[in-house]
């Protein structure tokens, strides 16, 4: 359980992220700023890393294999930013598959799974969406629930919610989500009390597709201040909890 002396700095009037951990560039091609546009983007916010996370195949557009192979060609660190290359893995069956195979998926520092309504085409049960998250918990290669709030694919929250913290799966609040996900807002509030009462661990991100919205993410804190949720249970509030989760699955420092 989290110790109450532990300072909640989300309560307070400043509170800063150190890292956006789910961005994308114009491989994804509904997106219109470079990896190194991006990465200068957040250096200039003195962020310590940024994750690079262009869609899988099953987006339209979404680069293929080769792209996801060759990121190594950037700089584990550039402009003084630890630069994590991965992928938004898109969820394309109720079973919780992704469109990308494992070996490529393991061989990347940092996948967002997520569902979208291009790949799945249909509005899904809540029992099916739930099995779909539930299974998708127990992929070791997935660090990042994406953007769970939308309406179109509601699940037990509860369940999968229980599952993300025993399988330290962290829970992303998509600030996006607030303005282009209709009723996200009151969706991520409900998941980040949910988150809280579990212990389940969160990543506030921008889902940044153009550079100025790298690390723009007030919503976001706004509602997380508001329900008073728990700095140490926000991987990218600091540099020592990041680096803490990135020990933990074994990702570089």
């Amino acid at each position: 359980m989290i110790s109450e002396e532990r300072k909640l700095i989300l309560t307070g009037d400043k509170m800063n992220i150190i890292a956006d951990l789910h961005t994308h560039t114009i491989a994804s091609t509904h997106a219109y700023s470079t990896a190194a546009e991006m990465i200068k983007a957040a250096a200039d916010k003195n962020f310590y890393a940024i994750a690079l996370t262009d869609h899988g195949k099953a987006m339209p557009g979404a680069p293929g294999p080769y792209y996801f192979e060759s990121l190594p060609i950037i700089p584990k660190e550039f402009l003084g930013v630890r630069v994590l290359k991965g992928m938004e893995a898109n969820i394309i069956d109720y079973d919780g598959k992704l469109d990308c195979d494992d070996r490529l998926l393991s061989s990347l520092e940092w996948i967002v799974a997520s569902m979208h309504t291009i790949a799945l085409f249909e509005k899904p049960s809540i029992e099916k969406c739930t099995n779909a998250y539930l299974k998708m918990c127990d992929n070791p290669n997935v660090h990042v629930l994406g953007h769970s709030g939308s309406e179109y694919f509601e699940y037990d929250y509860e369940t999968v919610i229980r599952r993300c913290a025993q399988t330290s799966t962290l829970v992303e609040i998509n600030n996006a989500s607030f303005g282009f996900r209709k009723g996200s807002e009151e969706r991520c509030k409900k998941i980040a009390l949910l988150c809280k009462k579990h212990d389940a661990r969160i990543v506030v991100d921008s889902d940044a597709h153009f550079l100025t919205k790298v690390g723009d993410v007030p919503k976001a804190l706004d509602m997380l201040r508001e329900i008073e949720f728990p700095s140490e249970l926000v991987v990218n509030s600091s540099v020592e909890n990041l680096k803490e989760y990135f020990i933990e699955k074994n990702i570089e420092i």
